[in-house]
């Protein structure tokens, strides 16, 4: 008989090496996972397309690969209704030379009349997308396939576009715009003063990242003319990036950065003929350097322009009308707001250029309006108690406004459409007994759609749909095999709750919890944040690499769970948005910390003492304000890419919601998470990119200063030249997406224990 004393230190020796044994195979199912991710992208969803409508929806064209030419890609054509098949541009036809590899079609459109196809190839990024390439013309009738720009250096040409006549192509290189003759290929410069400070027909760096504006020339319906943006950046900051591993000796790349209060690019509008000459410029009112133009296009004819016209403070947006043969100006619309106004993302006019579709929170609200060209009255299209998440097409011909909508569940996304004339009340158009996150791509005769559908727990399905019916006509992208492979992985349907934090609000959230899951055990929680008002995070769709590695924290023992906050861009209304302004990081710190709190008080199953905190840019920030400004309550938080000193961010995006600095000096001090350093209680890991052009090194380096002034311990992570998405080069998501699973684990252990 074996002595009791020494059985029970067999037995506990034997649970020692289980624990540790579970551990070690944990930690290689992680790392296995994530490799498989973020390295051999084994998890990646398909995505049908580019597609395009032919004939206002009759037939689409989508990429497809070769049967016959090995790494090709063909253009094909499809009968919407019937599903008949044809090959309309074979790979063996997009051979730059012969015997050279068929070119890969990043982006493609058509002319007018369907008869010349525009390729875009050899990409390269500029800040955020490959906007810079190669442009080809292949004209289907002939075979005749032609490069544009003649002697112009390789990937130099940017947002090149059929003239309406088919007869021209328009393009961007070094800050000039130039059109190309398609018959003789001759190639005129239309502006020649462009330079490193004066930009034509493209934006400077903040108005495309808080704009979403990059293509900035229009040619006009006679294709006579081209509106374009011109803007001027002297005088504006310029901040360097410094990369000291690409040659020798360290690379300096400058570029104008606009920070709060300070001097921004001079905006302004002109209209060039096509075929050559002076500018003539639009006579816009005011400070050309503090004021914005989001979006401007022809108004349904070749002589009037109408621009949107947003004030520095962005609390006022007018619609103009321009005279592009004098460049006089009237007002059509004014919009304005307490907070701010956000800018619009289309001008659709309605009604046979009678109308202009515009969205405002004016009634409390986002919703559609049709503005009157005649008089400037704005009459309400969308009668219900809810947002328009997103405008999605017009058919104007049928007379509807469709659009996304979710008014009863905020945290999932519906097709609604509503008539044009203001009768009536949205109808919804997603099935009732279909959840999730629905996208469309409408068809301009309304009749069709390409629909997307994903939930958090499911990859994204596409498939065409007839309109209003919904009904499905043919699946386009099953990801059949994503989805088997990621429910191996998902142990649990994730839940979705609510969860009150004072003063009646009541916040959106999720949870996701590790297998064989125990409520009579606690678990750690590792909380996932952003919080700001330019996204959310509780969404039921897919979130790609982003959702799975959420799944794998939870297989390793913990809870993850993420709330939206008031200020966040959910379809709750004006109040709930706009409650945010001027008080950025300092709303969203009482309300994430509420919230977790009361769930913890919920469910017995969260151990307080072992939470953890995450989030990448405002998330980051958020990160650090919770760490900051709540000492004690997080054991451990992982900022990735912060925003340290709202001082230090762009002027559009941070004056929009927190005002100018002189007007605000509180609320910039009381948000910015530098400000509470000197209460940091717990671990801390801080990773930035050090080629961040969007969320500046700048602002960790001065956290750094501040944290070792203070002599408060804390972790660093620096990605040389990574930028904001810290995924540039061969393993680095991989790497910090361990990183972060290794410090979470080092400093708040995983795994449910007895209450």
């Amino acid at each position: 008989m074996i002595p009791t004393r020494s059985f029970a230190a067999r037995v506990i020796c034997a649970c020692v090496i289980a624990t540790c044994l579970s551990a070690l195979l944990q930690a290689q199912e992680l790392s296995t996972t994530l490799n498989a991710i973020f390295n051999k992208h084994e998890y990646d969803a398909k995505r049908f397309g580019p597609a395009r409508w032919l004939d206002q929806g009759v037939k689409y064209t989508t990429v497809e690969p070769s049967t016959t030419v090995k790494d090709g890609q063909d253009i094909v054509e499809y009968e919407t209704a019937t599903g008949k098949r044809t090959v309309l541009v074979a790979a063996e036809k997009l051979r730059p030379a012969p015997g050279a590899a068929p070119m890969k079609i990043d982006d493609y459109s058509w002319s007018t009349d369907n008869k010349q196809l525009l390729i875009f190839t050899n990409t390269k990024k500029v800040w955020r997308l490959n906007t810079r390439g190669d442009y080809w013309v292949l004209d289907l009738a002939s075979g005749r396939l032609k490069k544009l720009g003649g002697d112009a250096p390789e990937s130099t040409l940017m947002f090149a576009k059929f003239s309406p006549d088919g007869k021209s192509v328009g393009f961007v290189r070094a800050n000039n715009i130039y059109v190309q003759d398609l018959a003789t290929d001759q190639i005129r410069a239309l502006t020649q003063d462009g330079s490193k400070t004066l930009i034509n027909g493209t934006t400077d760096w903040v108005t495309e990242e808080e704009l979403s504006l990059r293509d900035a020339f229009r040619w006009s319906p006679d294709s006579q003319a081209i509106a374009y943006w011109q803007f001027d950046t002297t005088g504006v900051g310029e901040y360097s990036l410094i990369n000291d591993t690409h040659e020798e000796y360290p690379v300096v790349t400058t570029y104008p950065y606009p920070q709060p209060g300070t001097t921004n690019s001079a905006v302004k509008m002109g209209v060039v003929p096509a075929q050559g000459g002076a500018t003539k410029w639009m006579e816009l009112p005011g400070d050309p350097r503090n004021h914005y133009v989001p979006r401007m296009e022809w108004a349904k004819n070749s002589n009037e322009l109408i621009l949107e016209y947003l004030n520095r403070l962005q609390n006022t947006n007018q619609v103009l009308i321009v005279d592009a043969r004098t460049g006089s100006v009237r007002t059509l619309f004014e919009d304005k707001d307490a907070a701010w106004v956000d800018y619009v993302r289309a001008l659709d006019w309605v009604q046979d250029g009678k109308g202009l579709v515009w969205l405002s929170e004016r009634d409390g609200w986002r919703h559609a309006y049709v503005i009157s060209r005649a008089n400037g009255q704005a009459m309400l299209i969308t009668k219900f108690s809810g947002d328009v998440v997103s405008e999605i097409s017009v058919d104007d011909a049928g007379g509807w406004f469709y659009f996304v909508a979710s008014p009863d569940d905020a945290v999932r996304r519906y097709l609604y459409r509503s008539r044009l004339d203001g009768s009536g009340s949205p109808q919804r158009v997603t099935p009732a007994n279909q959840p999730g996150s629905h996208m469309y791509d409408v068809a301009p005769d309304g009749k069709w759609a390409f629909h997307t559908v994903s939930t958090i727990d499911r990859p994204p399905v596409t498939e065409l749909v007839s309109l209003p019916d919904h009904k499905v006509i043919r699946v386009l992208e099953a990801n059949e095999a994503l989805a088997h492979k990621t429910q191996e992985l998902i142990a649990s349907p994730t839940e979705f709750f609510q969860v009150p934090v004072g003063n009646d609000v009541k916040l959106d959230g999720w949870m996701i919890k590790p297998p064989n899951f125990d409520p009579k055990k606690k678990y750690p929680v590792l909380v996932y944040v952003y919080g700001e008002p330019a996204a959310t995070t509780v969404v039921d769709s897919w979130g790609g690499s982003r959702r799975l590695f959420d799944e794998l924290i939870a297989r390793q023992g913990y809870l993850v769970v993420s709330f939206d906050n008031e200020g966040t861009p959910a379809p709750k209304g004006r109040e709930w948005r706009k409650s945010v302004y001027g008080d950025v990081g300092v709303l969203s710190s009482v309300q994430q910390a509420a919230a977790i709190r009361e769930l913890a008080k919920e469910r017995p199953y969260i151990d307080s003492a072992r939470l953890a905190i995450w989030g990448w840019s405002g998330g980051g920030s958020n990160t650090l304000n919770m760490m900051f400004r709540y000492p004690g309550l997080f054991k451990a938080g992982i900022a990735v890419a912060p925003v340290a000193d709202q001082k230090h961010y762009d002027t559009i995006y941070q004056e929009r919601y927190m005002g100018l600095p002189e007007q605000n000096a509180k609320g910039y001090h009381d948000g910015s998470p530098i400000s509470f350093a000197q209460d940091l209680n717990g671990k801390l890991l801080v990773v930035h990119g050090s080629g961040d052009d969007n969320v500046h090194f700048q602002g960790t380096e001065l956290l750094i200063n501040r944290l070792v002034e203070l002599e408060k311990p804390f972790d660093m992570m620096d990605y040389p030249n990574r930028t904001h998405s810290i995924s540039e080069g061969p393993g680095t998501s991989y790497h910090i997406f361990s990183l972060i699973a290794r410090y979470l684990a080092e400093n708040v252990p995983p795994g449910g224990v007895a209450q």
